[in-house]
């Protein structure tokens, strides 16, 4: 879909590209163990804990995958006011992310905590408060990111359905003109009319128009733009690669994952490489194309990852 030596004219742009990421903020965390028994006291395996690390996760997972693609990254949301939200501002910071977050003593840094054992994922744990933000929250959130968007080249939407993204956000981002690129959360579909393009996997699209599986994703696909009032929908579709949708047509992408481990934070590398791309130059089609690239690459790697732009040049045959 794309050749080497015009993927790289369009990569080459890379660092010269500013983008601010809003959404939920997360921190995650992994612990590493092994497994040799199974407790006497239920049918599930003891772990016995190795390691332990912290990545970025949501939202600030994407702002680092623009930060490793060598582009300039502010991120905007919410955390509470303690020690996760301390741990993850200096994640941030020592990724070259710039947060302009606001601190919500009425709720808690999102954290989910991930136990690994022999390369799988056994069990997540999730501590969170998912309640709409007070409206002097909203309000503040959108006064921290009013003298960034004259600044940035584009704008992602990265929803997790934890409280950041409402209408009152949306409504003042689409009235600042400039491109919107949503990772969606089903539940806030209506929030997102008018967007320059949606990215949702394919459990995702069926639900954001509640329709059933046994109807074609072209139909499903179709239904979002007229929905939206968009021009652009790309849906990925795991080992069936991705479906872009421009107006009346549609492009099935072939996936390039050779080894799949861990899909998770997938998502995220494909939005973050797609708007990179797009406004470095390229079309929709190349755009996608390099995202599809990426998005193989990620699923290789156990854990969220990202890719840096001369990995992803050297997987483009």
């Amino acid at each position: 879909m794309i050749k080497k030596n015009r993927a790289s004219k369009i990569i080459k742009n890379f660092p010269e590209k500013k983008v601010l990421v809003v959404g939920d903020l997360i921190l995650d965390r992994y612990l590493w163990g092994e497994v040799e028994r199974i407790s006497p006291e239920a049918p599930v395996p003891i772990v016995d804990v190795k390691r332990e690390n912290y990545n970025l996760g949501g939202a600030c997972n994407v702002a680092w995958n623009i930060s490793r693609l060598d582009g300039e990254v502010y991120i905007a949301g919410v955390i509470g006011d303690d020690a996760n939200g301390d741990i993850l501002i200096d994640m941030l910071l020592k990724n070259r992310i710039k947060p302009v977050v606001v601190k919500d003593k009425s709720r808690p840094t999102t954290e989910k905590t991930r136990i690994i054992a022999v390369s799988q994922q056994l069990i997540r744990i999730d501590r969170e408060k998912k309640e709409k933000l007070s409206l002097s929250v909203q309000k503040s959130i959108i006064s921290s990111i009013k003298d960034i968007l004259d600044l940035v080249d584009a704008v992602i939407i990265s929803d997790y359905g934890k409280g950041v993204v409402t209408k009152r956000l949306m409504d003042f981002l689409r009235r600042s003109g400039k491109p919107l690129f949503i990772d969606p959360k089903p539940s806030n579909f209506n929030l997102y009319k008018n967007a320059t393009i949606m990215t949702p996997n394919r459990k995702e699209a069926y639900e954001c128009v509640k329709k059933d599986r046994s109807i074609p994703v072209e139909k499903v696909g179709f239904e979002i733009l007229k929905r939206l009032g968009s021009d652009q929908l790309l849906i990925t579709l795991g080992s069936e690669g991705m479906a872009l949708f421009e107006g009346k047509d549609i492009v099935k992408i072939p996936a390039k994952a050779k080894k799949v481990y861990d899909v998770t934070g997938a998502g995220d590398t494909v939005i973050s490489v797609l708007t990179m791309a797009k406004i470095s130059g390229a079309s929709w089609l190349e755009a996608s194309s390099l995202a599809n690239y990426a998005a193989g690459y990620v699923v290789g790697e156990i854990g969220t990852a990202a890719i840096d732009r001369n990995t992803l040049l050297s997987i483009i045959p």
